[in-house]
């Protein structure tokens, strides 16, 4: 109990502090404190093997550990970033942005923690509150359109999921009042006796209403806006850790319909929209003229790769957990140098910056390798959870998926081609921006991290990161 409190109100307190400092250069090491305290309790869980819980609505179990250590590892890559990042952006007051960041990391460790519907939906809910003010950072009119398609869409999607939150209610109540409504494991016992057909509609709301969070196709379109005019390390936080505790949201409902028996009604479709966001995300890859737009649409590609994975079931599901893990990683890498990118050339349209390599030297080498890594090229992580979901789908003789797949993986792979190579290689033109900011150690080294542990993934998969991740993948009947 201890343990979660602190997890929980520890980021709460700093952020407390961080509106009392007045030194805008002093201000973003209350994150990186907030992020090393955070980590350090989670290590404790992975040390003492614990499942500490407060009652009986915040509770530890096998998903939400997996969740709860990805969102501290990429939250204590960011803080490190973001102490570089804000020194160089003085011109801009900290205050609001560092404060939203606290806040943004208790609000993804209650998902991570809830194992109550209604919990849940307010977590959920929180996160989009907190990281709105992140996209504004910019404080133009481009940033503020960002924000509030951002604030918009996902409020109507979330709008969305309360109703299928209430329908699930229904479902448990329909024969009569229970006890503990909505608490997942007091559900999981019972869901035999759910009401089928408002199961069903709630699934389906949930569905979009979470799909929404997770920029599922064809409820993304905030994602391309949002992801390209917020700062780096605010796409990169949307893109690892946002989009992660809404498919924690998607893996409890999907325990919910297990346990009811009705897969056969949720695994097409989860297929369906995995295989549509993929199209979609390759449809618009290949004519994509802006850098960090195209990670946007990457992102909406990976978030497919997850919910296909999920609907597939068996040893896909496990890949899914895998796949999680690695592009929250690799996506890191990515949009952490891309905004170096942006910043030394000022502009994000692609065609106009080139030979980031000779001008950036860790920056233009880390992007291109984070591009390898992200289009599923081995020998990194992404190449082997990638790989095991197409293992689960060919085991289960889905060969019009298979095709489906794998085509739109290789028309993504080279729609980003066309835009990260010219970029990275070649003679840089005369009328970029020379004064932009150099490579710094505080701007290249998390990165240079977070590439070298999906490569790690890629070649050994830690045993106990193994059985954590089979844990998870069983609660919704996977395997390895």
């Amino acid at each position: 109990m201890t343990i979660l409190l602190l997890l929980l109100l520890i980021p709460v307190v700093l952020a407390g502090v961080s509106l009392a400092i007045r030194s805008d250069v002093w201000r973003p090491w209350m994150l990186v404190i907030a992020a090393v305290l955070h980590a350090s309790l989670v290590a404790n869980l992975w040390v003492s093997d614990a499942w500490p819980s407060i009652g009986t609505w915040l509770s530890l179990d096998p998903a939400g550990k997996v969740v709860l250590s990805l969102i501290s590892a990429l939250f204590l890559a960011a803080s490190v970033y973001a102490v570089g990042y804000l020194h160089r952006r003085l011109e801009r007051p900290n205050r609001t942005f560092v404060t939203s960041l606290l806040f943004f990391l208790s609000a993804t460790s209650v998902v991570a923690f809830s194992q109550h519907f209604g919990l849940l939906w307010v977590a959920l809910e929180a996160t989009t509150l907190a990281s709105a003010p992140l996209l504004y950072f910019n404080h133009n009119s481009r940033s503020l359109e960002a924000t509030w398609k951002y604030l918009l869409i996902c409020s109507v999607g979330i709008a969305l999921a309360l109703l299928g939150t209430f329908f699930l209610a229904v479902a448990e109540t329909f024969q009569g009042p229970v006890e503990s409504a909505l608490l997942l494991p007091a559900m999981l016992p019972r869901a035999g006796s759910l009401s089928v057909p408002w199961l069903h509609a709630a699934f389906i709301f949930l569905l979009v209403g979470y799909g929404t969070k997770m920029g599922l196709a064809p409820m993304h379109t905030w994602k391309p806006d949002a992801y390209g005019e917020a700062p780096g390390l605010v796409g990169f936080l949307l893109s690892g850790v946002l989009t992660s505790c809404a498919f924690l949201a998607l893996v409890r409902l999907t325990q919910v319909c297990q346990a009811a028996g009705q897969m056969d009604f949720a695994r097409p479709l989860f297929i369906l929209l995995g295989l549509l966001s993929m199209g979609v995300a390759a449809v618009f890859m290949l004519g994509q003229t802006d850098y960090k737009r195209m990670l946007a649409y990457s992102s909406v590609e990976h978030m497919g790769i997850l919910t296909l994975g999920l609907g597939l079931g068996g040893l896909a599901t496990y890949g899914a957990w895998l796949h999680m893990v690695n592009n929250g990683l690799a996506k890191g890498v990515l949009f952490l140098m891309a905004g170096n990118i942006h910043r030394h050339y000022r502009t994000k349209t692609a065609s106009e910056v080139h030979g980031v390599l000779h001008r950036l030297p860790w920056s233009g080498a880390l992007f291109m390798a984070g591009f390898i890594a992200i289009t599923g090229s081995p020998p990194f992580g992404l190449f082997m959870s990638e790989f095991t979901i197409l293992r689960g789908a060919i085991g289960n003789g889905h060969w019009g998926i298979v095709a489906g797949y794998l085509g739109c993986l290789a028309v993504i792979f080279i729609g980003m081609a066309r835009i990260v190579v010219p970029m990275v290689f070649g003679e840089p033109p005369n009328d970029a921006a020379a004064s932009g900011p150099k490579d710094s150690f505080l701007t290249t080294f998390t990165p240079l991290v977070l590439l070298a542990a999906v490569l790690v993934l890629g070649l050994y998969i830690p045993s106990w990161l193994d059985r954590a991740l089979l844990a998870a993948a069983q609660l919704v009947g996977g395997l390895r």
